[in-house]
């Protein structure tokens, strides 16, 4: 993948839209369903987004992506990767396994669906945030998606 969440069907991408541009399409290609990959790269450069996985190693235990037939086989190490950023103050999940690696890594509980529990890493603290899915099989409508993704930008 070129980028994270390409996937037309997935959401993610016209969440980030309504939330920034009011705009559920702004980051659309939409004659050729596919999302603008240059756009996106400009938007998360400015705004200070970067993506990641839990896992570097999975393996999947039935043939579909559901959460509860992965296995995590080698986590990511996340505090190797918040050392190489600084400034980084936020860690966001939209997965169970990806929130079972993080609470695990920072020995905390997972956060309510949409909430997030403060930890403290490195003598900073870090917000540890769990969202719902973009999935458009996770059942929530796109506008409600929209609010809980909200919260990460106040004043949006």
């Amino acid at each position: 993948m070129p980028f994270y969440y390409p996937n037309w069907i997935n959401d993610f991408w016209r969440i980030m839209g309504i939330i920034h541009f009011s705009d559920r399409d702004h980051f659309c290609i939409a004659a050729e369903k596919r999302f603008d990959e240059e756009a996106i790269r400009a938007f998360c450069t400015r705004e200070g987004l970067a993506f990641y996985d839990t896992a570097c190693e999975i393996r999947r235990l039935r043939d579909n992506a559901s959460d509860a037939f992965l296995e995590v086989v080698t986590p990511t190490d996340i505090p190797a990767l918040l050392k190489r950023i600084p400034l980084c103050d936020t860690v966001v999940t939209t997965g169970q396994k990806a929130a079972e690696v993080i609470s695990g890594t920072f020995g905390c509980d997972i956060p309510p669906m949409g909430g997030c529990v403060q930890v403290e890493f490195l003598s900073r603290p870090v917000r540890f945030w769990r969202m719902p899915s973009t999935s458009r099989a996770y059942p929530l409508s796109l506008d409600k998606k929209a609010d809980a993704y909200r919260r990460l930008f106040p004043g949006k």
